[in-house]
């Protein structure tokens, strides 16, 4: 949209640093002196305090960020000069991009300054254009969990880790360096990473710390605000994503392993359909299989698993730590109670029931997203007549379209100098898709 000179002026978005008013060009500085309402967070307004005219408003959006665009858009129709500061650049996890989704993109003009992530690299020497760069600058999370689910703050981090050899991170008061360093420490991380944390970059006391190890950070506190940048030490593990050997996974013993076989995994993970984002049920997980082989092929997706024997929890949570899976959550508890708790599902996985079968799949196809597929393993005959007796039923409820493969592997066994075929055990994989639109 072309403006006229009766519009009113945008709302001018300056990125700052805390060396105050020699960061800014001259025409920021200017934009910021002739401001009749300035907003910013209470420390960096006083950071510019002698910079801004008498007669100007000042609005502190600490904790009120909500209100920040309609405090523009009453001073606009005031015709009153507007700036909000910003640390930084505005439009690098920073408050530009939250305003220009909650008003007309006319309605500001982005100054950006340099970024923190740019000023700790350059302290330190590094490129930075391959740098992963996020933010953990929210409320408290809260100390990370090995499992935790996608609701926690630091969730991002942890998956990012899996998949970057270099990450910048901007901090919180909250969610601190040692905090991260912490996270590093729980997901097996702490020899893979080496930390530098950049303080009150800009200031007077500005210092950095440039060769941490996470055992060392976590022990330390720093000075707010800060950037904490993470490199690897080890080379990123490449790990297989589909179809691991059975021997891979730890399983119960002496008694015979709860495990989905890795041909009836191969097809049963093929069934399900998954997506990268794709939000999955894995219900009596066994040694954990099939979930984290999930997890895996959904790296921006998440696995929920639940196992009601205490000591396959143990083996699954044994089984997630060596593979490395951070997008995994394990609950010890019988089926269905708790799932009320996880979101709806694309994808359902049933290995084991717990004697409520019927019940689950009522529960898992009303739960299921349009489109979402419920796959199940069976080995009785009689689980098989409860399955298909279910689906027929909730066929006339849902519009659920299923069918069921019988599948039996032979694996080749050794007998004197040659080789014999010994058959595996036959498996019934049953599979239900639920319609797009239900009917």
């Amino acid at each position: 949209m072309t403006t006229t000179p009766s519009d009113p002026s945008p709302a001018r978005v300056i990125g700052v640093l805390d060396d105050g008013a020699a960061s800014l060009t001259a025409t920021a500085l200017a934009h910021l002196r002739q401001a009749r309402v300035v907003i910013g967070g209470h420390r960096t307004l006083a950071l510019f305090d002698d910079d801004i005219a008498p007669q100007a408003q000042r609005l502190d959006l600490t904790g009120r960020l909500s209100q920040v665009p309609e405090w523009i858009r009453a001073a606009r129709a005031d015709r009153l000069p507007v700036v909000v500061l910003a640390t930084g650049d505005p439009l690098c996890h920073g408050i530009a991009a939250y305003l220009a989704s909650h008003l007309c993109i006319e309605a500001i003009e982005v100054l950006p300054n340099l970024s923190t992530v740019q000023l700790a690299c350059a302290r330190l020497g590094l490129a930075w254009q391959e740098m992963k760069i996020l933010s953990v600058h929210a409320a408290d999370a809260g100390e990370w969990t090995p499992g935790a689910a996608p609701g926690h703050g630091l969730y991002a981090l942890a998956q990012a880790l899996r998949a970057h050899d270099r990450l910048a991170v901007l901090t919180s008061p909250d969610n601190t360096p040692d905090r991260i360093a912490r996270l590093l420490l729980a997901e097996g991380l702490g020899d893979a990473f080496q930390m530098a944390v950049a303080e009150r970059l800009c200031s007077a006391d500005e210092q950095v710390h440039g060769t941490l190890m996470p055992a060392d950070a976590a022990q330390r506190s720093f000075a707010d605000p800060n950037v904490v940048l993470l490199w690897r030490l080890q080379a990123r593990p490449q790990p297989v994503l589909f179809g691991l050997p059975d021997a891979a996974y730890q399983q119960r013993q002496p008694d015979k392993g709860l495990i989905t076989k890795q041909e009836v995994r191969a097809v049963s993970l093929a069934r399900l359909q998954l997506k990268a984002h794709s939000r999955v049920w894995d219900i009596g997980a066994g040694s954990g299989s099939v979930g984290l082989e999930a997890a895996r092929l959904c790296p921006q997706g998440h696995v929920w698993a639940i196992e009601k024997n205490e000591a396959d929890v143990a083996i699954a949570a044994t089984n997630r730590t060596a593979f490395g899976v951070a997008n995994h959550t394990l609950v010890q508890g019988r089926a269905p109670e708790g799932l009320d708790a996880w979101p709806d599902p694309d994808a359902v996985f049933i290995g084991g029931s717990g004697g409520e079968l019927a019940g689950l799949i009522t529960l898992c196809l009303q739960r299921l997203r349009p489109g979402g597929r419920l796959v199940m393993n069976f080995v009785t005959i009689e689980n098989l007549a409860t399955a298909t007796a279910a689906l027929t039923q909730a066929g006339a409820n849902w519009g659920t379209t299923w069918d069921v493969l019988q599948l039996q592997a032979a694996r080749s066994k050794p007998i004197l100098a040659m080789h014999r075929l010994a058959a595996e055990n036959p498996v019934w994989i049953v599979c239900a898709e639920k319609a797009v639109a239900d009917v």
